[in-house]
């Protein structure tokens, strides 16, 4: 049975990236909660086959085969009463909602533990689309920017040309890299849209008990042990009930009900305490990423400073020049180079790009000046003309 999860060794092995074109808020997304729910899926689906998942007692010895009855219950889902959740156990009830009841109570089905195992696989699948969208929308441009600069041994001719060739791309493309910064910060807000989204669908899922299920759990461990209702077993009972209906000798319509005992459910009660910490945690790390991005897009200053915490090996005014020149594309491009290049050679670059920059303006300054100086000329030839036609 356990070949069955065979390929899975592969799809969860985190290899290291050549090229790094993303963040470590990013990796908690597409590397640490894939891994965490694709494990979480693997296991209660490993439980559903080791043992019994279920295990139903039966009123009458005889009346129902124990496997019908396991079976029958296990698919059409078991039920609790749920104002009888608060009572005594031993005294009230026999366990938390079970016992005896009346067609005027109202019962609760649970039937969600059967589909733990699709919804958490289903959830580790939409952990990663952002991560595919992102390398789509990048499309290895960063590993050809780089041409395998991140190594310090390389000859000197090698390093030469490449630094010739990227310094070039990047004056020749400036100012056109916006759209590529912009991809990446949607990608990162399609993380916090998924990992909010997310918890209000397990929300729905356990039928509105995960928004404070972890909270529960909490004040539940404080709480004295003659007063505290264990959340759980509220939602995730270890023994319910269920009721078979069948024909009797006589033909009458005879009701048969049994407890049942969920073994299941303990591991899955776990998880979903586990999951309600870690997605909390998840969505302030990645909200506050939103905000630093906010702040890197709207303050120059900060950009500055950012791209100078990799370029220590320099000169603060070189970054300061290059950063007032740079839009936001040009600055991210910059940004992610330094991540992924030598700082011997990302320093050398930074200098040969200042000087670059710096002719341009000039360049561009000298030929405004040639234009204007052009214009003022025609201008004065132009009034010259007009007065000797008037004369």
């Amino acid at each position: 049975m356990f070949d069955v999860f065979k390929p899975a060794k592969e799809l969860i092995k985190i290899k290291p990236d050549s090229v790094r074109i993303d963040n470590y808020v990013f990796k908690l997304h597409y590397q640490a909660t894939f891994i965490i729910l694709l494990a979480f899926s693997l296991l209660v689906t490993a439980k559903q086959f080791v043992g019994d998942p279920i295990a139903c007692i039966v009123e009458e010895k005889g009346a129902v085969p124990q496997v019908v009855m396991d079976t029958f219950c296990w698919i059409s889902s078991t039920f609790t009463i749920p104002n009888l959740n608060n009572g005594r156990v031993g005294t009230d009830v026999i366990q938390p909602g079970v016992a005896s009841h009346t067609d005027q109570d109202e019962v609760k089905f649970h039937k969600y533990y059967q589909w733990v195992c699709i919804a958490l696989f289903f959830q580790s699948i939409l952990f990663y689309v952002p991560r595919y969208i992102w390398k789509i929308c990048e499309g290895g441009r960063m590993k050809t920017l780089a041409l395998n600069l991140n190594s310090p041994i390389v000859t000197e001719e090698v390093k030469r040309d490449r630094k010739k060739l990227l310094v070039d791309y990047f004056v020749s493309h400036f100012h056109q890299q916006n759209s590529y910064a912009f991809r990446f910060f949607i990608c990162e807000a399609l993380n916090l849209v998924n990992v909010v989204g997310q918890m209000h669908f397990m929300d729905l899922f356990l039928d509105g008990e995960f928004s404070t299920y972890g909270s529960d759990v909490v004040k539940f461990t404080e709480m004295d042990f003659e007063e505290r209702s264990d959340p759980m077993s509220r939602v995730f009972p270890k023994v319910t009930k269920c009721t078979f209906h069948k024909f009797g000798p006589s033909g009458s319509l005879q009701t048969i009900d049994s407890l049942c005992v969920l073994p299941l459910n303990v591991v899955n009660e776990k998880i979903y305490v586990f999951l309600w910490f870690w997605f909390v945690l998840l969505s302030i790390v990645t909200s506050l990423m939103i905000v630093y991005r906010m702040c890197v897009i709207c303050f120059m200053k900060m950009r500055t400073y950012l791209l100078y915490s990799r370029y220590c090996l320099g000169s603060f005014e070189e970054i300061e020049i290059i950063t007032k020149k740079c839009q936001i594309g040009d600055w991210f491009i910059l940004y992610q180079l330094s991540r992924n290049i030598d700082p011997l050679i990302f320093k050398e670059l930074i200098s040969e790009l200042s000087e670059k920059l710096k002719d341009k303006q000039r360049r561009d300054a000298y030929l405004k000046n040639a234009e204007k100086l052009e214009d003022k000329q025609h201008e004065d030839c132009f009034i010259k003309n007009k007065h000797i036609i008037f004369v």
